[in-house]
């Protein structure tokens, strides 16, 4: 509400009152599912060694609990954290009060639902088969529903602002509700095949490259940029201080944003995808370190002269402490893009500890810190006790650091265990994936106790923020402004068609052909820029303009900035989603392509899919001697061609599993779901005693073909006859085959498609490049 007098010299003196219930809203929703996210973490992480914590119940494996985990703590205990923080700060930084009530309870309360609706799904097995994006169809059409209302709430708010500057925190909430949605909506594009199932639009490396592209920008955009946007506001004022850096900030942003989109190839290293890909993922994450550390110096620096507060009070120690993290976060992700180093990380327990030193101690230590800080003016009560904040602040580190230190320890184990060679670089040192199992089981103890300890220090969190609340009377902030004169408005053309933009422009693409380009090319690509870079020098010089000024009136202006913005943001993607998207895979295969499955063994795919056994198993044979060595010859282009999802996995808690067709009998297969350990004494794999009892979805398999076929899948037109025929002859086949090994089972079970897909991965053809071009003219 607001109360309007007037003022004459100074235009029209308003009250206003904020509206900030929906901010007690989604913080207590952030509280409460993160305490439910964080339990669940806690028993996959028990589960990681010790495997009847999987309780053999289908549900509570570690296959559908892990998606839940990611989720839960990503969507609904950062995404609640997030939008309190942006409800609260934005209201106070464009003086104005949030546009529409109605708008913000449809998010909450749409929001909560979509969080609801995953921790049910999820755990029924209903899922895409993608990390981070594993979420239904229809579910995820209602996250880019409520994702909308939440931007049209946003930028409506900003339209009504009093505050005629954008203040840097509003920059990065700008960036993230346009990122969020373009990498949500081209990562999720799928063709359902039922009101619970589909399958996306992309396959293979195509799959791979948009998939990280999205997993990558969305721990980018969804878990760093508006929480450095809370850093911005927040700290500040919990400090009492002013940002360290004006100029560093707009650095920081505008790097920031532009860089990040690029490197998402960098976790797809030494596989499938082209080289050129990879070679531009690390650049580009290489480069990263740089804008992201001069936030981290920002933040921190924020800090000087109140440094001694952090002795005395909980929410500086916070936000400090997860500004480090961040900072050692972010120095270490290019680490890990580096190639060699990452051959030796990637699929182990070092990615573990990298993520999660992150979450932990920036995601999560910058939410405790704002829920510590808004806690007494969102109820009007101190406090209820300062120590239990820092008990909380202890548990919580000392916790992060037992977590991280194991899942360090264990990632270092298993690179040097799996990838160790002797006789010359011809023989495993060690053939046995379960040795690098077995070595770190005691570690996967000391992960579960960090994390039991971080959950603790939420749950007095919890305690805390409800006494405080308990029998306060809710308050909403409120300020007496001055309405402004509307400020002379810039156009698209005057956001885009300037100096500065210009010669960005231009510096930008002379820098990429310079880098990128056939030598005489590249040396006029260096010619190009040394001319830009005098010509914008002299430009200054004769015009004594300066960019400041352009600058700050940008900032009067939310379209052409958001314009900007979204530019900055959607170039890195189109350079590196448009040349594979469009690329023939038919015509690209390596030698290789991939034989599709029989109708069986694409239910038994959906099995596997179903089950997550793509959390703890890879299907991509990396360039690596260690690799080839233990699984078989490197991973080709074609040999995934066909697999919509693609299932290259990102952890190997268990072996490879792309040249597995063939390897053992079915007999094998069928022993080892029904009790692991009988096969692989020391796994910590689940038992899977549903398999044997459920029948396999056959009537679900016309329209899954057809899906298939409408996305490329070379599958020939059958009946609904023709395909039972197919599933029951091959069935009966294996069954046969099971009892005669004396493993007796009905051929209609769903282990029998299972152990059918299974005997089917790696069979490829062998195909000539006039038979690549044949097939992709078809």
């Amino acid at each position: 509400m607001s109360i309007a007098t007037a003022a004459p010299e100074l235009g029209v003196k308003t009250r206003i009152e904020y509206d900030d219930a929906p901010v007690r809203q989604f913080m207590i929703a952030s509280i409460g599912w993160g305490i439910i996210g964080m339990l669940v973490g806690v028993l996959i992480a028990t589960q990681m060694g010790v495997w009847q914590a999987n309780f053999k119940t289908s549900w509570l494996t570690f296959g559908r609990l892990r998606p839940l985990h990611t989720n839960a703590v990503i969507f609904a205990f950062v995404g609640n954290m997030m939008f309190a923080g942006i409800y609260y700060s934005t209201q106070r930084l464009v003086k104005a009060r949030t546009a529409s009530r109605l708008l913000s309870q449809i998010h909450f309360w749409g929001w909560q639902a979509i969080i609801v609706a995953a921790v049910i799904t999820l755990p029924l097995g209903l899922t895409r088969g993608k990390e981070y994006a594993e979420l239904i169809w229809p579910i995820d059409i209602a996250v880019a529903l409520i994702w909308v209302i939440f931007a049209v709430n946003f930028f409506w708010t900003l339209a009504r602002r009093n505050e005629p500057s954008l203040y840097v925190a509003i920059w990065f909430y700008i960036a993230t509700i346009i990122t969020v949605a373009m990498l949500y909506i081209i990562n999720h594009l799928s063709i359902p095949t039922s009101w619970t199932h589909s399958y996306p639009i992309f396959g293979g490396v195509q799959d791979a490259l948009v998939q990280w592209w999205y997993g990558h920008n969305a721990v980018a955009f969804f878990l760093t940029t508006p929480i450095l946007g809370i850093m911005y506001y927040f700290l500040p004022k919990a400090a009492e201080r002013p940002v360290y850096s004006y100029r560093l900030s707009i650095v920081h942003f505008w790097s920031l944003v532009f860089i990040y989109i690029w490197a998402g190839p960098h976790h797809l290293l030494n596989t499938s995808l082209p080289g050129w890909l990879q070679s531009l993922g690390m650049v580009f994450s290489l480069m990263l370190w740089a804008p992201s550390w001069g936030g981290m110096l920002n933040g921190l620096l924020t800090l000087r002269g109140a440094w001694d507060k952090l002795r005395t009070d909980p929410v500086l120690k916070f936000f400090a402490a997860g500004i480090t993290f961040y900072g050692m976060a972010t120095l270490e992700g290019p680490l890990l893009s580096i190639k060699s180093v990452n051959a030796f990380s990637h699929y182990t327990d070092w990615g573990i500890a990298h993520v999660h030193g992150a979450a932990l101690g920036w995601n999560g230590f910058m939410a405790a810190g704002m829920f510590y800080w808004l806690a007494p003016r969102l109820w009007g009560r101190r406090l209820h006790s300062v120590a239990a904040a820092n008990m909380h602040f202890w548990l919580g580190t000392v916790g992060i650091l037992i977590y991280t230190a194991a899942m360090y320890v264990s990632g270092i184990t298993q690179g040097i265990m799996l990838g160790a060679t002797k006789e010359a670089g011809t023989v495993l040192s060690y053939p046995n994936f379960l040795d690098a199992v077995t070595s770190t089981r005691i570690l996967m103890h000391l992960r579960a106790l960090g994390g039991l300890m971080y959950l603790a220090g939420f749950i007095i969190l919890a305690w805390n923020i409800w006494r405080t609340a308990r029998g306060a009377q809710a308050v909403n902030g409120s300020i007496e402004v001055y309405v402004p004169e509307k400020p002379a408005t810039m156009g698209l053309g005057g956001g885009f068609f300037n100096a500065p933009v210009i010669y960005t422009t231009l510096l930008l693409v002379f820098l990429s052909g310079w880098a990128a380009l056939p030598t005489l090319p590249s040396g006029l690509s260096i010619v190009g820029l040394v001319a830009t870079a005098m010509a914008m020098s002299m430009h200054k010089e004769f015009t004594k303009t300066s960019w400041s000024a352009w600058y700050e009136r940008l900032l009067e202006n939310a379209l052409p900035f958001t314009a900007l913005t979204t530019v900055a943001v959607f170039i890195g993607g189109l350079v590196q989603i448009i040349p594979t998207v469009m690329i023939s895979t038919a015509n690209n295969v390596e030698g290789m392509r991939q034989i599709p499955y029989t109708p069986l063994e694409l239910a038994g795919r959906d099995i596997y899919i179903r089950e997550g056994c793509y959390n703890c198993h890879s299907q991509q044979i990396r360039t690596l001697v260690g690799d080839v060595l233990r699984y078989g010859d490197y991973s080709k282009l074609g040999e995934s061609i066909y697999d919509h999802p693609f299932q290259w996995g990102s952890k190997r808690t268990g072996p490879d599993l792309a040249r597995e067709g063939g390897k053992y009998p079915n007999s094998w297969h069928f022993f080892h779901m029904r009790d692991p350990r009988q096969i692989s004494p020391g796994s910590t794999m689940p038992d899977y005693p549903w398999l044997f009892r459920d029948k396999t979805e056959i009537a679900a398999l016309p329209n899954k073909l057809a899906v298939q076929r409408r996305i490329g899948v070379p599958y020939k037109m059958m009946t609904d006859a023709e395909i039972q025929e197919a599933c029951a002859t091959q069935a009966g086949l294996i069954a046969d085959d099971l009892k005669n090994a004396g493993a007796e089972v009905p051929p209609e079970r769903e282990i029998i498609a299972l152990i059918s897909y299974l005997q089917k991965l790696g069979k490829s053809e062998k195909v000539t490049p006039i038979e690549s071009m044949q097939a992709a003219a078809k």
